[in-house]
């Protein structure tokens, strides 16, 4: 029996290390030599002696029902043995950090499978029999998690082994959000991508969603009523490498907060702090808003951007609200209003505006100046939420053409503090006066590109905010936490259906009473959120649990501190800042990565650094090239108008607004660079985040990006698979998931450098 453990154990070794192909979540596991001849042999492809025949995976399917706090999982896998032989394995499942599973059925081809259940104990010894015999650190990464384990025989040749799964677990609510995981990082154990790879979650419950939230993946999320919302995850030729992470809450008040934190010890806690209305929201607590159309017309939109822009403002017009007010500005040469004032929604003025749009024409130059200036010169209800939707393809060439002047005259005119969302169409457009324009009123900009529906983008936006329910925000976390570096940094309004995401570092602990303050129809209203837990503590065994929230936070504070080199000139501190940033949390952009360039460059020349710890300093040894590409793009940055200053805010923007991992790197297609002769990679492939931060692969070594910023100038040297490797697995198990990545990588923990190498 001991004997054939050890087999086991031998051959989960022997997959790991020939490259297989696996499932997301659960894989199998064949011994070369436990085959068992097929009556008639077939013949046999060429293989490598003792290299097992890796499966191939041909779909995963995943469905997830939640109701309330119960979530029953169901998986659907279908293996394909490619090999002329009759094999024999076992499946194993690593449980999901942190369920409960209450229940676990498995169905092999249509028959029942009991499945012995390990826990994280006996586990952790399989994981660490792996790297002894096999010398594989691969399975390091469940280390903490127990695993489910079943015999399947046999595997017909060139057949498909089906498997089914389900298991129920019973979720957490913490402060204000429920949380659910499904185990889908296989990277590190996939030869070539996964064919099919679907995730749908049903979520139901008793009382009103108020958010839904999906960090990690790109997520389709229909919300079909107040207790009911479905979840969609879809991609094929995939090699996923993050766990599918999805929160939620639910709450029967106005509206619903919660509250996410990440706590490393010693540093300040980020959070991420969620404010939503929800889906459904009574038609009595919809404010009444006044709102603006201000189209250009000039001679440069002829064509089809004016038809779309035209389709754009009936779509704004049809959907205005009941008490709603209104206008239209028509500018050019000059600018013309439909009705000189804001006017109420009613049958006879959508019908005025709708043959308004109809004999739009484009003719003449491009007065902003004009244009704005009757626009913020109307005379408004103070207690309405007041909008500006501008829309233009140009620069200014009539009226007041300097950006400074024409910035001041605007930021004069608008005591109103009305928000101006700036929608820039094509490349012949100055992109620091209309990111300034929303910059300083609190508002977004969006750009469309000269293939992209305009129709579409505005209608999208509008749909967004066209029902104001909280305007004029302001925060308040009590006096037990100490709040810094919030973004964004003035609070939008709150819109129906939507949800104010914000981020920002802590310090402090423990519970405190969250206060959002705005406005309802001039009135200020106080709405109250005390987290069962509040903000975490240093040594909390949830500590670290949420540690995606580090580089979203980061993407936002280098997107601001990139707007403010790009739209207020340079300055040494923010340069410095945002170098550090990317570099530690892996915000690489092609404006980034010349400075972290530049950076380790002087570091390495003044022997401050050591070559072996750079992060991306090693391409350009490789690729000289690739520093004059992210040079140029850094100076290119900075351009007022163009396609390179319209990419530059576009850019930006993404990372001002981000709230999805897979979105704090813009400009991901032009990072490549050439590893070898004929060999062309990605930056963002050679990078992986773990507890919070960066790690970079240069030259097959695993470096730590908080190397950089550690003061101890000792380094403890390990040799991968020693005496003291096991010992240090054995004392401090939080560096399982770094030494996870391979036989050569250097990290930073507890103040301490530690090398691993062969």
């Amino acid at each position: 029996m001991k004997s054939r453990i050890n087999s086991i154990l031998l051959l989960i070794c022997m997959l790991f290390a020939a490259a297989p192909t696996l499932n997301a979540d659960g894989f199998i596991v064949v011994d070369p030599h436990g085959h068992i001849p097929h009556p008639q042999p077939l013949p046999m492809p060429p293989r490598p002696p003792f290299n097992p025949f890796p499966l191939q995976v041909k779909y995963h399917h995943v469905d997830v029902n939640i109701q309330d706090l119960v979530a029953l999982t169901s998986i659907d896998q279908v293996f394909y043995n490619p090999t002329a032989q009759r094999l024999e394995g076992y499946y194993i499942f690593p449980i999901p950090q942190n369920a409960v599973i209450k229940k676990f059925t498995m169905n092999i081809n249509g028959k029942e499978m009991e499945a012995e259940m390990l826990d994280a104990e006996k586990a952790r010894k399989i994981y660490e029999d792996i790297v002894r015999k096999q010398l594989d650190p691969a399975l390091l990464e469940y280390m903490g998690r127990g695993l489910f384990k079943v015999r399947i025989f046999p595997i017909e040749p060139y057949s498909e082994k089906r498997i089914k799964i389900s298991y129920r677990e019973i979720l957490e609510k913490e402060n204000g959000s429920v949380e659910y995981i499904y185990p889908l990082n296989t990277e590190k154990f996939s030869s070539k991508p996964l064919n099919d790879v679907a995730i749908s979650v049903r979520i139901q419950t008793s009382e009103n969603i108020k958010n839904i939230y999906c960090p990690t993946h790109k997520t389709q999320i229909i919300q079909k009523n107040p207790k009911l919302a479905l979840v969609g995850f879809e991609e094929r030729n995939t090699a996923p490498d993050t766990d599918f992470k999805l929160y939620f809450g639910t709450d029967q008040s106005q509206l619903g907060f919660s509250l996410l934190t990440y706590k490393k010890e010693g540093e300040d806690g980020f959070f991420l702090l969620s404010v939503s209305p929800g889906y459904e929201t009574q038609k009595d607590k919809i404010l009444p808003k006044d709102i603006a159309f201000v189209l250009d017309v000039s001679g440069s939109m002829a064509g089809k951007k004016l038809d779309q822009a035209k389709k754009a403002l009936l779509f704004c017009i049809d959907n205005l609200n009941k008490g709603d007010r209104f206008e239209i500005i028509r500018f050019s040469t000059e600018a013309e209003p439909l009705f000189g004032r804001y006017t109420q929604v009613s049958s006879d003025s959508i019908s005025k505006a709708r043959q308004f749009i109809d004999n739009l024409r484009p003719i003449g130059g491009t007065n902003i100046d004009d244009a704005l200036t009757k626009a913020l010169a109307m005379e408004r209800q103070s207690q309405r939420p007041n909008m500006i939707i501008f829309l233009t393809d140009g620069k200014p060439t009539i009226g007041e053409t300097d950006e400074e002047q024409l910035l001041a005259k605007i930021q004069s005119s608008n005591s109103s503090k009305t928000r101006i969302f700036t929608f820039g169409i094509g490349n012949e457009i100055n992109t620091h006066l209309l990111d300034k324009i929303t910059e300083s009123t609190r508002a977004y900009r969006t750009y469309i590109s000269e293939n992209e529906d305009i129709e579409i983008k505005v209608s999208q936006f509008y749909t967004n905010v066209q029902s104001p329910v909280l305007t004029d925000l302001k925060l308040d976390f009590g006096n037990s936490i100490r709040v810094s570096k919030l973004y964004p940094t003035n609070l939008p309004d709150l819109f129906k259906g939507s949800t104010l995401t914000l981020l920002g570092r802590y310090q402090g602990q423990g519970k405190t009473t969250i206060t959002l303050t705005g406005k309802v129809e001039g009135t200020q209203k106080q709405f109250s959120f005390t987290p069962e837990t509040g903000f975490i503590a240093d040594k909390s065994d949830d500590a670290l649990r949420n540690d995606f929230l580090p580089p979203l936070w980061a993407a936002r504070r280098v997107g601001y501190l990139l707007d403010q080199v790009r739209l207020h000139g340079k300055d040494k501190e923010l340069v410095d800042e945002i170098t550090q940033l990317a570099r530690t949390y892996g915000i690489i952009t092609p404006y980034t990565s010349y400075l972290i360039l530049e950076d380790e460059q002087q570091n390495v020349n003044r022997q401050v650094l050591r070559e072996e710890f750079q992060t991306l300093g090693n391409i350009s040894r490789t690729d000289p090239d690739f520093r004059t590409q992210t040079k140029k793009e850094y100076s290119q940055m900075k351009a007022r108008d163009g396609a390179a200053g319209v990419q530059a805010s576009r850019d930006v923007q993404q990372l001002n607004a981000v709230e999805n991992v897979k979105y704090i790197r813009p400009g991901e297609s032009r990072m490549n660079f050439k590893s070898a002769p004929n060999n062309v990679q990605n930056v963002n492939a050679m990078m992986k985040t773990i507890q919070g931060r960066t790690f970079y692969n240069t030259s097959n070594n695993w470096v730590d990006a908080g190397i950089q910023q550690q003061k101890s100038s000792r380094i403890n040297r390990i040799q991968f698979g020693g005496t003291e490797y096991f010992k240090l697995l054995q004392k401090e198990p939080s560096a399982a998931q770094f030494m996870s990545l391979g036989k050569n990588v250097s990290f930073v923990l507890k103040n301490n450098i530690y090398v691993i190498y062969e």
